[in-house]
């Protein structure tokens, strides 16, 4: 049988104290010495293949659960958190974090917790100081809840089981010839749960989206609103009727920091849960490995908008039927990063703006159009990455709306499976963007667009010289 690594040995300590089962008890059922199981659990000794099967069924856990690779994303909001100025004088590096996130995970996030609560605590000071002096400081602003929505989905690896059956059995009630209608949607939630869905026009100065009356059972749509996202809202009313007991298990099973996090959380599981009725499961995955991840075919294929396609090609995680892994996210014009979720690998911010050199902000020149780059981090890993804004609003004459931008990447291995790579030649260097994840946390000196001086280097500004930004005299 084959040796498995030294770093499962503290994964196994781990699982083992989070069943509450001592180490001489776990070694008499596995039929070993308990100081061999120390060695074992102390990262001294490599474990064979039956062992660990062993291991496993005693722990009730999958092999994958210890076998699996470093959570990248605990480890990039580590590696951010640890390049703040507090730290510099530590001298921390990148494998003693990697280290940290394998061993000891559950400290690793309890350091996460402390940021976000620093940075935090440091907003609320700016902000009153802000309300005593009538003065904007600076534009910071607390994101936090959604900050804890991205943790819960990149926890869960963006796939909940559960609610995909739920989903699936509701689309082969209701599905004509593989389409869900909003007519279909609206006499199904009439029908089963005795809910009356109205279209309405709000009020003038009463804006709403949606609006459900629990006791007059009505759930009201706004007119302004698209039919794509009505349908998408019907879908979630249905899941809210039909799978809120999955959905409040998936919730139990996370600390959420605040009523405020949990809510919306809640929201995202409910909107997860009405778009895989929309696109259930097994038939999307199959129409994106026929059409290669066409996010606008695949739009019109299912008759979503252009946001629900791209966050549903994220949740293709089931390992008997996996996708792409992908990376997400959403920014504004003024480079605020409203949604993030990464399982490509790549390294998406936490406490600030991302590069400059991203396509997902360039995507705001060619408004509509999908952009396709490939991106090269200061390591070496390349990302192909496409990028296309959408509106957000009131579909109404004289109302502005808002504009937004889409990303979505994956590694560069997976570029034959992407439709967006076919104009573009991966092997060739000159095509390459480089990029790096910050400026506080980018190596990278040859940078014309550096905003901030790296956190990690010092630097001196040579009034007689400057280089290609005034934080580089090389």
């Amino acid at each position: 049988m084959s040796q498995y690594d030294l770093k499962i040995g503290p994964k196994i300590k781990a699982f083992r104290r989070q069943m509450g089962l001592q180490a001489n008890k776990l070694s008499t059922q596995l039929g070993i010495s308990p100081s061999y199981l120390a060695l074992i659990e102390g990262g001294k000794r490599r474990i064979d293949g039956d062992l660990l099967l062993k291991i496993c069924q005693e722990l009730k856990i999958q092999l994958s659960d210890l076998t699996s690779k470093i959570d990248l994303n605990l480890a990039n909001n580590i590696s951010e958190l640890l390049d703040d100025k507090l730290f510099e004088d530590l001298d921390i590096l990148g494998p003693e974090v990697q280290d940290l996130v394998n061993t000891n995970p559950k400290i690793a996030r309890a350091l996460i917790k402390l940021g976000d609560n620093y940075k935090k605590k440091d907003h609320e000071i700016v902000s009153k100081v802000e309300n005593l002096s009538g003065k904007m400081i600076d534009s910071r602003k607390n994101s936090f809840p959604g900050e804890v929505v991205s943790d819960f989905l990149q926890e869960n690896k963006n796939y909940f089981p559960k609610l995909e059956e739920f989903a699936n059995s509701i689309f082969e009630k209701i599905n004509v010839n593989n389409r869900i209608t909003y007519i279909e949607l609206c006499n199904f939630l009439k029908k089963e749960y005795g809910i009356l869905v109205k279209d309405v026009l709000p009020e003038e100065g009463k804006p709403f989206s949606k609006i459900f009356n629990k006791n007059k059972k009505e759930l009201l749509l706004s007119d302004y609103i698209a039919l794509e996202t009505k349908k998408l809202y019907v879908s979630s009313q249905i899941a809210h009727e039909g799978a809120i007991k999955d959905i409040n298990e998936y919730l139990s099973k996370f600390s959420f920091p605040s009523d405020e996090s949990k809510k919306l959380t809640k929201v995202a599981l409910l909107n997860y849960c009405g778009a895989a009725i929309l696109m259930p499961y097994k038939l999307f995955h199959s129409e994106c490995m026929k059409n290669k991840y066409d996010l606008e075919l695949l739009q019109n294929t299912f008759a979503t908008t252009f946001e629900q396609i791209t966050h549903r090609v994220t949740c293709l995680q089931d390992p008997k039927l996996p996708g792409i892994p992908f990376h997400f996210l959403r920014v504004d014009i003024a480079g605020n990063i409203s949604k993030r979720f990464s399982l490509s690998g790549i390294e998406i911010p936490r406490y600030g703006g991302a590069c400059p050199r991203w396509n997902v902000y360039s995507a705001f020149t060619r408004p509509g159009v999908i952009q396709a780059a490939v991106s090269k981090m200061s390591n070496g890993e390349k990302y192909v990455c496409i990028a296309k804004t959408v509106e957000k609003g009131v579909g109404k004459f004289g109302q502005s709306k808002s504009i937004l931008s889409i990303g979505l990447g994956c590694e560069a291995k997976y570029a034959k499976d992407f439709v967006y790579t076919e104009n573009l030649n991966i092997n060739d260097k000159k095509t390459e963007t480089p990029v790096g994840v910050s400026c506080r946390t980018c190596d990278r000196l040859d940078c014309s667009q550096r905003a901030f001086p790296p956190l990690h280097k010092k630097f001196d500004v040579d009034v007689n010289s400057r280089g290609i930004s005034v934080y580089v005299s090389e």
